[in-house]
């Protein structure tokens, strides 16, 4: 591959070369404007803020008087135009943005040129005076770094950031200028570590925090977030930009609504996407705490954007039967069946043993892979695997049965009770295990799936009424269903049992299981595993069992991140996922050279043959740094590794500071201390993110800082993250990486010619070999696992990006009912799409008295047309005909509801308008009562006009919340059902596509005709001024925020063809769904009567609770 690359930079050319020769006349740019800017006074110097805003505000001025214009012509207009003048509008605020953009990019060099100059100021004084400015005023009231003297402002260069006492003594480099620029162009700016990303940062947000659209700085962690808002805050309170810290508030309070009108907001990217996910749960604009989304900077981008982005943020709530399910029941047979198979495989092992010593490698050959198959983390096969010329065995073998589409490989897993694929996490159970698991006094079949096309088929070929054929399809239904969750609930189990370790993917902490991050080695709190395999793990481990829960809101990052006009990111890590962040964010990543050359030294890795030898090698290793007088940092890839290396170093009595997931709280401080001299850290890789070890003259002298990586990780990103805490800014430091054939890397995906080579060189125990090409083969591997990686990532944007479509649509929806300006277009919509719908379902079938029923069932109007012009004219000109008076009566209806109101409002006014402000008002349809909110005065001047139009909102909100709820709940329902489709040969995610739309379009209809419906039906129930009472502030439901970790190629969508089907494991369908063209019988529970007709005519007169479905003919 690196063959291939230079062959293309001769003849393309280097592309970091030719950003940087793009980028660097902005350097020059901007070095012309600061004998200028350095000529300034302080007052000077600030009103610079000022004139840059003014130039953004004429840039945008014909765009801006235009948009108020129509804004005031729309309340003048019919409510048909309005829908166009709205458009217009929407088309005026673009151009506006990208008239302020340009405007942007002219004054860059500039606004750089100021923040330069601030942080100059600020270095080379202790206090600088200014003329005090009412910002400057607000801020000595809450901040102890400004003070008043008279009509002055004194400000500090020293102050507080997150508990940490600093005084500033930072200017941007040249290359930071670079990096700004790049940020600035919605770019991502690859720059190594210590080369002060954060100050980076300033520049491009206080650039666009100059537009007053709001800037936000996302963060992995709310340490970092308070940190840097703090830390930088002062450069830009100093030129009169607000700033603050999302996650110094509790979410949905007025502090972090102001939090986010705030010119530059920092934040965690949870939080971000959670308050989005809260606002599309408000109930008045009130609670809303959100901006548009405009202008985002992620800090380490490639963490939040890629590792991050698996997981969806999912707000959830209790749903029916959550606490059902049945791991508490088969968690004996699964415990009992990983023990015995263990059995099996130990006596397996042995006699391959026998038999390779013997000289007969075929048959020791075969029960060696049979062990592999049955467990490939048994340690004993590991170890034996090391030794020469076993692991090259294993290879052919496997390759002999897996050739021909996998021919023979039953005749391996004939006596296995279960077969694993480590590479996929993916676990099946043979036929040996399924009759093992049946064998209890239960039929054979207790575990088996049906056939559900087979089985239709015997049915329909059966004699008999169409009810007992009926019933016999319902069974099979239901059976399928019970069993589908059945094997899930096994194979989760299964998973959790053989694939899942403690103290490695997990550590157990207050009685509950919580994912340790494999990228960082933090805890991930409030996440957990998805479709049900976290449900799983708390039963092996036997803590409690959390009730599942029904979601109400969710998104996935790169869903949320992409409605941003401009994003950017900042990373030392990268280059190696550039093409993703290419394919799904259109990010560029651009690579920052360092401001000072680099002298670290990078030896190639150390290869052993055991994990033993591995660790007392880098225990010797240590010892001789640690005698030289070098800091040291061991990065490890699991809190298992680190206690072992713990353990090893107490025994050598050598002092060392362990920092992994149980320890994090102590992070700060064992970060403090790992850059003197001879002082050893054992880290996870949680080490690699957002710390800075910084080293003394003594420390430089005797080397730097050492990095010993114990592992290669599955990515090369968090390699680099490691060797990228040594050599920052000209530092000395080195790094060497120690592997075994037996870590994971290597077992899964490791060359078999790394194999080949160690037998054929014929090393002994504790030998080692170093080469280049043995470092390459390792780079290749971690890069099979990264593309396996970004398959499930961009597999699980797949199915968001479906969800997501209906969510804009629903949301938008929902916001325009929230404000309520749009809401009329959005109401006239609606009756004529269901006048449309009722029109072409009965025109369909002909049948006008359905049709009359209906306009009578939503309109309460009787039909316009007769019955002969019901059959003769078309369904457009129906439609048409029916949405002309239904429109016209609902504005009388409107107006009639106006009138009827106005006396109680004028009544409660009159006599207790002094107590209340805003007031509840029940309206009815006859059926159901909502009660609506108003503001009591507004109703009255404007004659129950005012109350008319929360009732509106009030409506829609109240029914596209419900049905939003219930169509999350069915599309979750889809996308574990499709994964059936594997066993048929078909695209799980194609049926996704068809099943989702025909979901989404009943969703729409059902919201349509519900809202419709109880508009012209709803009313006050009657004229007593009593039944209006004090609004009170409502209460939110209590909800749950989680992530869900999806952890292999089925959960993430790619379902594995010999892989059980993915049921839910919270709601089962337990009846046949019905599609809406189906013939079903139907039966008056007054009168008796039958009637045949399809399920969608049917559904109206169900709902009334005359009508039942029956199985009768």
């Amino acid at each position: 591959m690196s063959i291939i690359n230079s062959v293309l930079k001769i003849f393309v050319g280097d592309k970091s070369k030719k950003d940087l020769k793009t980028l660097q006349p902005i350097v020059d740019n901007v070095k012309t404007f600061e004998s200028q800017i350095n000529a300034l006074t302080l007052d000077q110097l600030r009103d610079k803020t000022n004139q840059f805003k003014l130039q953004i505000k004429e840039a945008r001025k014909p765009f801006d008087d235009k948009i108020e214009s129509l804004k005031a012509e729309i309340e003048t207009v019919d409510i048909d135009q309005k829908e166009v003048l709205y458009k217009e509008i929407d088309s005026l605020i673009d151009e506006a943005y990208q008239a302020s953009e340009i405007t942007l990019q002219d004054i860059m060099p500039e606004a750089f040129a100021v923040v330069k100059e601030t942080a100059k100021r600020f270095v080379n004084n202790a206090t600088l005076t200014v003329t005090a400015t009412p910002f400057d005023r607000e801020l000595t009231a809450k901040y102890n770094f400004v003070s008043l003297d008279g009509d002055k402002a004194i400000w500090k260069n020293s102050w507080d950031a997150a508990g940490k006492p600093i005084t500033w003594d930072m200017v941007p480099y040249d290359v930071q200028l670079i990096g700004g620029a790049v940020l600035h162009g919605g770019k991502i700016a690859e720059m190594m570590t210590g080369e002060g990303k954060t100050l980076v940062a300033t520049l491009p947000l206080y650039l666009n925090a100059l537009t007053g659209n709001g800037v936000h700085v996302v963060t992995v962690n709310d340490y970092l977030a308070k940190r840097d808002s703090a830390w930088m805050g002062p450069l830009f309170q100093f030129h009169g930009l607000s700033i603050d810290c999302i996650d110094l508030h509790e979410p949905n309070s007025e502090a972090r609504r102001k939090a986010y009108n705030a010119d530059i907001t920092y934040g965690t990217n949870n939080e971000f996407g959670f308050d989005y996910l809260r606002d599309n749960m408000a109930h008045t604009p009130e609670d809303l705490v959100q901006r548009p989304p405009n202008y985002a900077i992620v800090d380490e981008v490639d963490s939040v954007l890629v590792d991050d982005a698996r997981t969806p943020l999912i707000i959830s709530g209790a749903t029916p039967q959550g606490d059902r399910h049945e791991f508490n029941e088969l968690k004996p047979k699964i415990d009992k069946l990983v023990n015995m198979q263990r059995q099996l495989l130990t006596g397996v092992l042995a006699e391959a043993k026998k038999l390779l010593v013997a000289g007969n490698t075929k048959e020791g050959g075969v029960l060696l892979y049979r062990a592999f198959r049955g467990l490939p983390k048994s340690k004993a096969l590991i170890k034996f695997l090391s030794q020469e010329g076993i692991k090259a065995l294993l290879q052919k073998t496997e390759g002999h049965f897996m050739q021909d589409n996998n021919r023979e490989m039953p005749i391996i897993d004939a006596d296995l009770y279960f077969v694993i694929d480590e590479k996929n996490n993916s676990i099946e159970l043979t036929d040996k295990g399924i009759n093992h698991l049946s064998g209890d006094g239960k039929e054979g079949s207790f575990f088996v799936l049906p056939d559900i096309s087979v089985e239709l088929g015997k049915i329909d070929k059966l004699d008999g009424a169409p009810e007992k054929k009926a019933n016999l399809k319902d069974e099979l239904y239901r059976d399928f269903s019970v069993k589908s969750e059945r094997i899930h609930t096994l194979n989760q189990l299964l998973k959790a049992y053989t694939l899942f370790e403690k103290d490695v993917e997990y550590v157990l902490m207050e009685g509950k299981i919580k994912i340790v991050d494999e990228q960082t080695g933090r805890i991930m709190e409030g996440r957990r595993y998805s479709d049900g395999l976290h449900q799983a793990i708390e039963a092996k481990e036997n803590v409690n069992i959390e009730d599942a829960t029904q979601t109400f809101a969710t998104v996935t990052l790169q869903n949320y991140f992409r409605m941003y006009r401009k994003l950017s990111g900042m990373t030392g890590t990268a280059v190696t996922e550039a093409g993703e962040f290419w394919e799904i964010y259109k990010l560029d990543v651009v690579e920052i050279p360092t401001n000072m050359p680099l002298i670290r030294k990078d030896e190639e890795d150390l290869i052993y043959k055991t994990k033993r030898e591995k660790y007392n090698a880098v225990i010797e290793e240590i010892a001789v740094l640690v005698a030289k007088g070098q800091p040291v940092l061991v990065g490890t890839t699991s809190v298992e590794i680190s206690e072992l290396l713990s353990r090893m170093l107490k025994i050598r009595k050598i002092e060392h500071n362990v920092l992994n997931a149980k320890m994090h709280k102590k992070e700060a401080d064992i970060v403090a201390t790992a850059g003197n001299p001879g002082v050893v850290t054992i880290a996870t890789n949680m080490a690699g993110r957002g710390t800075d070890i910084k080293l003394s003259d003594a420390v430089k002298a005797a080397g730097g800082l050492a990095i010993v990586g114990t592992e290669r990780h599955d990515s090369r990103r968090v390699d680099r993250q490691l060797r990228g805490r040594a050599g920052r800014q000209g530092d000395p430091g080195s790094s060497q990486f120690y592997v075994s054939l037996e870590d994971n890397l290597m077992r899964l995906f490791g060359s078999e010619k790394i194999a080949k080579m160690m037998d054929r060189l014929g090393l002994e125990d504790g030998e080692v070999i170093q080469h280049s090409m043995i470092t390459k083969s390792i780079e290749r591997a971690q890069r099979k696992v990264e593309e396996n990686n970004f398959g499930i990532r961009k597999r699980l944007l797949e199915y968001d990006d479906i969800m997501n479509a209906q969510r804009e649509v629903v949301y938008k929806r929902r916001r325009h009912a929230l404000y309520g300006d749009r809401l009329q277009v959005d109401i006239i919509n609606m009756i004529y799409d269901t006048c449309e719908v009722i029109t072409e379902d009965n025109k369909n079938i002909n049948d006008f008295p359905n049709f009359e029923f209906e306009l009578i069932r939503h309109f309460s109007i009787t039909s316009p047309i007769t019955e002969e012009e019901f059959r003769s004219k078309t369904v457009p000109e129906i439609a048409e005909i029916l949405y002309q008076n239904v429109s016209k009566h609902y504005k009388e209806k409107i107006e009639r509801n106006a009138v009827l109101a106005y006396p109680v409002i004028k009544d409660v006014y009159l006599n207790q308008g002094d107590k209340y402000e805003r007031i509840v008002v029940p309206f009815t349809d006859g059926i159901k009562t909502i009660q609506v909110v108003t503001n009591l005065k507004q109703a009255y001047y404007s004659k129950g006009a005012e109350l008319v139009k929360d009732f509106e909102k009030n409506i829609t909100l109240s029914i596209i919340d419900e049905a939003w709820k219930d169509h999350l709940r069915q599309m979750d329902e889809l996308k574990q059902s499709v994964q059936n489709a594997t066993y048929e040969q078909k695209d799980p995610l194609l049926i996704y596509k068809f099943e989702a739309f025909e979901l989404f379009k009943n969703l729409i209809d059902k919201i349509n005709k519900e809202v419709v419906s109880f508009l012209f039906k709803g009313e006050l129930p009657n004229q007593n001024p009593n039944q209006v009472s004090q609004a009170r502030s409502s209460k939110r439901e209590k909800v749950q925020l989680s992530k869900e970790e999806v952890h292999n190629l089925s959960e993430g969508g790619e379902a594995n063809p010999t892989q059980a089907p993915q049921a839910v494991e919270t709601i089962v369908r337990s009846e046949r769904k019905i599609g809406r063209n189906e013939h079903v019988t139907i039966k008056n529970i007054l009168s008796g009567e039958n009637k045949s007709l399809k399920y969608k005519q049917a559904i109206p007169l169900i709902e009334k609770g005359e009508w039942v479905i029956t199985d009768e003919a």
